[in-house]
């Protein structure tokens, strides 16, 4: 079982990030799953539709946004992967408008899987240091 949560966990960072296919998210995402931790500390996102809306502001507004999976462990129906993000501020979905600077983002997320499924997952990344870092250098209107 290890293994195979470890593929599903792959392939949800190239599908869903690196390739952009929104419809995978509902492949892979339990209809009742919930994502803590994305886009806020405090954020909790139930369900394919929720991750969908985030996911989707996410690509607009870094348009490039590639995620290497740098390490990962799996026992029984629990994955634990560190991962960074590359991606370059291309879009206004921050509230403020697009830098063009590409910043780095490294993150790592603790899921539960079940039956082919992310079931629950908690994500910890610095995004207000990076959103605090491209606000600085927006341009000024």
């Amino acid at each position: 079982m290890s293994e195979e949560n470890k593929n599903l966990v792959r392939r949800w960072f190239e599908e869903v990030w690196n390739k952009r296919r929104i419809s995978a998210i509902a492949e892979m995402y339990h209809p009742a799953g919930h994502s803590h931790g994305f886009p806020e500390p405090d954020s909790v996102l139930t369900g394919p539709e929720e991750f969908a809306a985030i996911c989707k502001n996410f690509h607009e507004t870094f348009g490039d946004i590639h995620i290497t999976v740098d390490e990962l462990i799996a026992e029984g129906d629990r994955v634990a992967v560190r991962w960074t993000a590359t991606m370059t501020h291309t879009g206004n979905g921050l509230g403020f408008p697009a830098t063009s600077q590409q910043v780095k983002l490294p993150g790592s997320s603790f899921l539960i899987c079940g039956n082919g499924m992310i079931l629950e997952g908690w994500n910890q990344m610095d995004f207000t240091r990076v959103q605090m870092q491209l606000k600085e250098s927006a341009p000024r209107q």
